[in-house]
């Protein structure tokens, strides 16, 4: 019997953990073609080196209360590289001057006024304190924008000041253009499940939430690379240097280029991945193209030894403040092994869904030292721009999807619509993060062995 053959489009965690999984079920006999355009395998997770500063400059942690991640690092020998973060906290700026992150919030959902105080209008801390007793409906079919349905039961400076920083740079737009169902889940099916308002919907899921011990997230002493170059590994694939024009599709497989393989991935974005099943599938490629991309940019600095900066893990930026960055990270503050070259290290994000980044590099240097010195001097440090050692700009016009309301459920009938021996992956598919991408692709890889056979 002849070992098969796959093709994995899209280099990305989604595409690589996908490789891994089809080795492992396949066998060293299989031949597993990578296909990844930039040359350069990790996609969103890449890390690099800026002043000295080993630095991840796409995503830099993932959600240690799911299992996958922690799950894959084990079985890759890479345990010993997952650290937690410091326990300092970000702080919010709002109305020139920092605040505390509300607390107790659900994503910056609060549970009561008290956690938003000194943050809000004083018409939305009514609002809040009286949401309990105001007339609720709520239809379990329904996918509100998160901003559409806060505002009106918490009010808009809620969203503004709360909601919007924290979901902003997990999702690069801001809440109202995200849909309930992927951004809070767990708010939704509290929501289905008959709680009277959202108020008790967060309470009850905080309460709940109690008992969980550990930090939330983590990252890995060396950066993702670590995970990258381990996936490659053991994935034994074959980097295909190359951009992938259309695919051929026959009987018992598909046809890239002058290739034949017996099943492909498609790990890339689905406006990407409508492009390609175009010929093929229009039903599924017209599903997929309405998928929007929400681009950003990180612009990496790191500073000289004892530069001052705030005693926080970061900054995320209110939505209307003047200030260019939407958040930055201090992550020489956050992560205790960043800190030990004695050099500081932070990172300013910008770009969101409907604000794409269209500044040079330099220009977004020039504006996240200026926006970064407004920042530390207001919370009483001296300024940064003269003690920067080196800075590095890395664009992502198109990193992420838009989740709009109802994007989960029309994804859900997208992959239905998938042709035989061609499966979908990718956070495009099944929600932002790298603990989903990984979940989604290992079924992404045990789907496409059984359409094999």
């Amino acid at each position: 019997m002849t070992a098969p053959s796959v093709a994995v489009v899209g280099g990305g965690v989604s595409g690589l953990t996908a490789a891994y999984r089809l080795r492992r079920a396949l066998g060293a006999d299989a031949t597993i073609d990578l296909y990844e355009a930039s040359g350069r395998p990790g996609g969103l997770l890449h890390t690099t080196t800026v002043g000295g500063v080993t630095v991840d400059v796409g995503a830099e942690a993932f959600i240690v209360r799911r299992p996958e991640v922690l799950d894959l690092v084990r079985e890759l020998g890479l345990s010993d590289h997952v650290v937690a973060p410091t326990g300092r906290r970000p702080a919010i700026w709002s109305g020139g001057r920092l605040h505390p992150l509300p607390t107790p919030a659900l994503m910056g959902v609060p549970t009561g006024h008290e956690a938003v105080a000194g943050l809000v209008d004083p018409d939305d801390l009514t609002r809040i304190a009286t949401e309990p007793d105001r007339p609720w409906t709520w239809d379990p079919a329904a996918d509100p924008s998160v901003g559409d349905l806060i505002a009106e039961r918490l009010g808009p400076s809620v969203v503004t000041r709360s909601v919007d920083p924290m979901l902003g740079g997990v999702y690069s737009s801001l809440s109202g253009d995200i849909g309930l169902r992927e951004a809070l889940p767990a708010l939704a099916a509290r929501l289905d499940a008959g709680a009277p308002g959202v108020r008790a919907a967060v309470t009850d899921l905080i309460t709940a939430g109690t008992g969980a011990s550990g930090p939330v997230f983590g990252t890995l002493v060396g950066g993702y690379r670590v995970l990258v170059d381990a996936l490659v590994a053991a994935a034994a694939v074959r980097i295909v240097d190359s951009e992938v024009i259309g695919l051929g599709s026959r009987g018992d497989g598909w046809d890239i280029g002058a290739r034949s393989y017996d099943g492909v991935v498609l790990a890339v974005p689905a406006w990407e991945a409508a492009r390609l099943l175009g010929d093929h599938v229009p039903e599924l490629a017209a599903a997929l193209a309405v998928v929007e991309p929400a681009g950003s940019a990180v612009v990496s600095i790191t500073l000289a030894a004892g530069t001052e900066v705030p005693d926080h893990s970061g900054v995320l930026v209110a939505t209307g403040e003047p200030l260019h960055a939407k958040a930055f990270t201090f992550s020489s503050q956050k992560w205790a092994h960043v800190a030990d070259s004695g050099l500081v290290s932070v990172r300013a994000s910008f770009g969101r869904y409907g604000q794409p980044v269209t500044a040079t590099a330099d220009e977004l240097v020039t504006t996240a030292l200026d926006d970064l010195d407004q920042v530390v001097t207001a919370a009483g440090c001296g300024g940064v721009s003269s003690r920067v050692v080196q800075t590095r700009v890395q664009p992502w016009p198109t990193g992420l999807p838009r989740y709009a309301p109802g994007h989960l459920a029309r994804m859900t009938e997208a992959r239905r619509l998938r042709p035989h021996r061609l499966v979908l992956t990718g956070s495009s598919y099944s929600g932002v993060g790298v603990p989903a991408c990984v979940a989604a692709s290992g079924k992404a890889a045990t789907e496409l062995v059984a359409d094999i056979g």
